[in-house]
């Protein structure tokens, strides 16, 4: 039996999956000890350090899975659902802005405490990638503008951590507040 099938090692990465982002959503990831973590998960430091360097490794590797099912899930519909290019455009970033709610406390711990960077750089990476591999898709079409995708890819992801962030720290905006400011500063060859 191979050690990702291992209910013991499923059980481990559970627990210590939530232990961290119960331990996130009260303060930042960079406070957080090994110790309190491991006594939060109820498993041993050597079953931590198996797996995992920090707890911002392991806060990481959670949120990652999250927004991979988010992108799974968008796959999903856009290849069965007939929508217009805003309406992709909607729907794709109310489903991140659904991950961000899901996390919202550790999103706050962690964005703003200029110790925790690990999780706005995390954040600033996925976004890049998945607006890399956007314009891949849409090379063919015309709206896409003949300039370096790179630093296209890192404008668009900081924008977007940029607005998550005020959000979060603005306090009383709603779900549609944010998903509205997203799509209305998305680049007009996003849609």
């Amino acid at each position: 039996m191979s050690e990702q099938m291992d209910p013991r090692t499923v059980r481990s990465d559970r627990v210590l999956a939530a232990a961290v982002v119960e331990l996130a959503a009260r303060q930042p990831v960079s406070r957080i000890r090994v110790a309190d973590l491991v006594a939060a998960a109820g498993v041993t430091r050597p079953t931590f350090y198996n797996r995992y360097r920090t707890p911002l490794d392991l806060l990481l590797t959670v949120l990652d899975a999250d927004l991979a099912v988010v992108y799974q899930q968008e796959e999903l519909w856009q290849a069965t659902a007939d929508l217009t290019p805003d309406e992709a455009l909607r729907r794709a970033t109310g489903a991140v802005v659904d991950h961000v709610i899901r996390y919202a406390e550790v999103y706050r711990q962690a964005l703003g405490d200029p110790a925790d960077r690990g999780v706005y750089d995390a954040l600033v990476r996925h976004f890049t990638e998945y607006s890399l591999a956007f314009m891949a898709r849409a090379a063919t079409s015309p709206g896409v503008p003949a300039a370096n995708r790179d630093l296209m890819a890192q404008f668009v992801s900081h924008g977007f951590v940029g607005v998550i962030s005020a959000w979060l720290a603005a306090g009383g905006l709603t779900r549609d507040d944010l998903v509205d400011a997203a799509v209305a500063c998305a680049p007009a060859w996003w849609r």
